[in-house]
C-alpha cells in the first residue's frame, strides 16, 4: 500500500461528502481569486478538491464520484456568477458574460481535474465498481413472458400483473 493510501486509510467519505469537499474547495478558491486577483486559484482549488475527494471516498462510491466533477464545476460557476451579477447594472447580461468567461477559462482545469479523478479512481478500483454495476443490472432484468400462442396471440401484459394480491376471502354479511 502506498504512503498516500496508508495516510488516508482512516478517513473515508461518502460520495456526498466527497462532492461537498470538491464544491467547498472550489468556492474557497473562487473567494481567494476574488481577493488576490490570481486567475488560476479557482481551477487549482477545484483540481486539489477533486484529488482529495477521490483519495478519501469509499471505494464503493468511486463510480458516482468519477462522473460528478463536471456537474460540481458547473454548479459552482453558476453560484459564483449569480452572486457577482447581483451587483452589476445589468445583472442578466453580466451573468451570461460571466458564465461564458468562467466556463471558457475553467475548461482546462475542468478537464484536468476530471482526468485526475478517473486516473486515481481507476487505480483504486473503478473497474470493479463498473463490473459490479453490470452484474447488478444483468441480474435485475425482469424476464418478459413470451406472447401466448393460439387464438388470442396478443398479450398486453402478463396475467395477474396489474391485479393486486388479495389474501383471505371476503366476509359474508358485513
Amino acid at each position: 500500500m502506498s504512503e498516500l493510501g496508508r495516510a488516508a486509510g482512516g478517513i473515508r467519505l461518502t460520495v456526498r461528502g466527497a462532492l461537498a469537499l470538491v464544491l467547498a474547495s472550489t468556492l474557497v478558491g473562487s473567494v481567494l481569486q476574488a481577493l488576490f486577483g490570481v486567475a488560476a486559484l479557482t481551477g487549482a482549488a477545484f483540481v486539489a478538491g477533486c484529488v482529495a475527494a477521490t483519495v478519501l471516498v469509499n471505494r464503493r462510491d468511486l463510480l458516482s464520484l468519477a462522473v460528478s466533477p463536471p456537474l460540481v464545476f458547473f454548479v459552482t460557476t453558476v453560484l459564483i456568477e449569480a452572486v457577482r451579477s447581483l451587483f452589476a447594472s445589468t445583472p442578466i447580461q453580466a451573468f451570461g458574460l460571466g458564465m461564458y468567461t468562467a466556463l471558457s477559462q475553467g475548461a482546462p482545469w475542468l478537464f484536468g481535474g476530471s482526468l485526475l479523478v478517473l486516473v486515481i479512481a481507476w487505480r483504486r478500483g473503478l473497474t470493479r465498481c463498473v463490473r459490479e454495476l453490470r452484474d447488478e443490472l444483468r441480474v435485475g432484468k425482469a424476464s418478459v413472458p413470451a406472447p401466448r400462442s393460439g387464438d388470442s396471440a396478443f398479450a398486453p401484459e402478463p396475467e395477474g400483473y396489474f391485479e393486486p394480491k388479495v389474501y383471505g376471502t371476503p366476509r359474508e354479511g358485513s
